[in-house]
């Protein structure tokens, strides 16, 4: 049980690290729609002003994201709910699930089955545009060696513990087609854990290739287990700013996996020992908050040694 309180260890600055990032990823967003040149300088501006302001107002990295996000479907003259990235997400739930069932043969046919589904669940964390350079992620090469991919965090024992205590295990989700391959993992921890109540939980609201509800009853995760939105409208969880629903879930929640950088990021601070993070590490300041070094997997567990990283 855990309580959802505001401090400071909620909002931090927009680490510096993270400007040239944002930046990339904004003309690229920007590229990806179709814009102009001259909206597509709109677009940058709005990036750079925004990280200005981060200077003195407190200000994540996913909230600039996510005025960018919508400074680019502005230009494109749609609603703030359009998804700027339907079309991708679509091919690459497609293109997942057409590798479904090759992953699946390998974690039944594996010795350490939970094990192996975590590894394919883990790697499958490369599905994420936000950390690509427009056309430079090739999707169905790197879903070629999804097993390959080495854990260098790997709490696996305090996860197992916690999970044979647990009565509810929230799997709070991250990018399309990355969501195929929690499905396998998913399969796996009902199979272990027969009495465990799952509920998986998506984005709020499209940004970058974030799953969404939508994402969710295309591949059939919502088939699987209770599935429900977060609320959340960045590539990431700040819990003051999710669904009251969500909120009552994270709290009475016994076990928590939370998958991918946006939400490591937006979650560690909060110190809970209840939350297990699995993600593939794809930049320096990620590097250096997890402490392991990029192209690496980790499994981590939250707890307050880890609060001031």
């Amino acid at each position: 049980m855990s309580t959802i309180t505001k401090n400071k260890n909620h909002i931090t600055d927009v680490p510096t690290e993270c400007h040239s990032c944002i930046k990339t990823q904004a003309y690229s967003a920007a590229h990806f729609a179709g814009l102009s040149k001259e909206q597509t300088r709109r677009v940058l501006n709005v990036a750079s002003a925004s990280l200005e302001e981060s200077k003195t107002t407190p200000l994540l990295a996913q909230h600039i994201i996510r005025r960018v996000a919508d400074s680019i479907i502005k230009e494109c003259g749609e609603s703030l709910d359009f998804d700027i990235y339907a079309g991708v997400k679509d091919k690459s739930n497609v293109l997942s699930l057409s590798y479904a069932e090759k992953f699946q043969k390998k974690i039944d046919d594996s010795a350490a089955p939970l094990k192996a589904g975590l590894q394919i669940a883990a790697a499958g964390n490369i599905i994420d545009f936000g950390a690509k350079q427009h056309g430079s992620l090739n999707l169905d090469r790197e879903l070629q060696s999804l097993d390959k991919i080495p854990f260098a965090r790997y709490d696996i024992e305090p996860f197992t513990q916690a999970l044979n205590g647990a009565a509810t295990l929230l799997y709070i989700c991250d990018n399309s087609g990355e969501i195929v391959f929690d499905m396998l993992f998913i399969k796996e921890i009902q199979r272990e854990y027969p009495n465990l109540q799952i509920t998986a939980a998506v984005r709020g609201k499209p940004i970058i290739n974030d799953a969404t509800l939508e994402d969710a009853k295309a591949v059939g995760l919502d088939r699987l287990v209770s599935t429900i939105s977060s609320g959340s409208v960045y590539p990431g969880t700040i819990l003051l700013e999710t669904t009251k629903a969500f909120q009552k879930l994270f709290t009475s929640a016994d076990v928590i996996l939370s998958k991918g950088q946006g939400n490591f990021e937006t979650l560690l601070p909060s110190a809970d020992k209840r939350l297990f993070f699995l993600l593939r590490i794809k930049c320096g300041y990620m590097a250096a908050l997890s402490k392991v070094e990029k192209g690496n997997l980790v499994l981590m567990q939250g707890h307050k040694n880890n609060k001031s990283v």
